[in-house]
């Protein structure tokens, strides 16, 4: 059973991290954060899907 919940979690986080990437992504899109300010842990996702939208940051 511990294995089916460790499984489950590991991609409940990553919907999770993916979803903030995104938040953060918008954020910086309308000029209300910086790619500095993205925590270090999101930080490529968010340089990878501002890339995805040919945003220059």
């Amino acid at each position: 059973m511990s294995r089916l919940r460790e499984w489950l979690l590991k991609i409940l986080l990553r919907k999770e991290v993916q979803t903030m990437a995104v938040v953060y992504a918008t954020l910086i899109v309308k000029g209300k954060k910086t790619l500095e300010q993205v925590p270090a842990k999101l930080r490529e996702e968010v340089e990878d899907i501002l890339e995805a939208l040919e945003v220059k940051v």
